[in-house]
């Protein structure tokens, strides 16, 4: 039967900052080989004792794919030995009042580190806010994401409301099932082929909303030109 009591915090967040390490993984995927792994309840002596072969071959190799120096990245994690790793620089949001930017979009960005766009939307630590019109944009929120603390929670839910008043979601990969919630939610999600700094993208976009947006862009912002290329269809 599976432990639905939560993990101490500890090692969700050894859990959490190793997620980040691997592409296309969430937290509570990562939990999911933990446990196939370990056993249940997770601790940090069994963590600890954890190797990349364990990583490789455990929860029918889910995690086999993954080249062996990002699984060891990952396993640094999980062992706890870089945990300041959480306390990286995180950007201060600016005041802003509804209507300063006339013509302007809502944008998250998943992030890890600094006003970079290097988060998968499953498990980045925050989501950068940032307010976008064709000639200003302003980070107006920085938003904590949750860390899996069970099996039993879907945390994809949780992510979603953090960034249900945003127009566009910027991540470097996102799930099909979480996709599909994020444009439920009324939000249309873009992947990045790279991690990069946000000014670029904001650049970027500032660019597209001076020339002829795509469709749903142009709605949002009252524009009736229409645009090929930058943000066409989300993938």
């Amino acid at each position: 039967m599976t432990d639905t009591s939560p993990l101490p915090d500890c090692l969700a967040l050894r859990i959490g900052l190793a997620a980040r390490q691997l592409p296309d993984t969430s937290s509570g995927q990562l939990l999911r080989v933990l446990v196939a792994v370990l056993g249940e309840p997770l601790t940090e002596v069994k963590l600890n004792d954890l190797k990349v072969k364990d990583l490789k071959t455990g929860a029918d190799g889910a995690l086999g794919e993954m080249d062996g120096v990002v699984l060891r990245r990952a396993l640094h994690f999980l062992h706890g030995e870089d945990d300041a790793a959480a306390q990286t620089a995180v950007p201060t949001p600016e005041l802003y009042l509804e209507g300063e930017l006339p013509n302007s979009i809502r944008v998250a960005c998943a992030s890890n580190n600094g006003e970079r766009l290097d988060g998968h939307f499953g498990s980045c630590a925050r989501f950068l806010i940032y307010q976008v019109s064709a000639i200003a944009s302003r980070l107006i929120a920085v938003r904590p994401a949750p860390v899996v603390t069970r099996l039993s929670v879907d945390h994809s839910a949780e992510r979603v409301a953090l960034i249900n008043d945003c127009h566009l979601l910027c991540v470097l990969s996102i799930g099909g099932p979480a996709a599909a919630r994020v444009v439920n939610a009324g939000v249309h999600p873009f992947k990045r082929p790279q991690a990069e700094d946000i000014s670029a993208l904001l650049s970027e976009l500032q660019q597209v909303l001076a020339g002829e947006p795509p469709p749903w862009l142009a709605r949002i912002i009252g524009h009736t030109r229409v645009t090929p290329e930058w943000a066409g269809e989300a993938s």
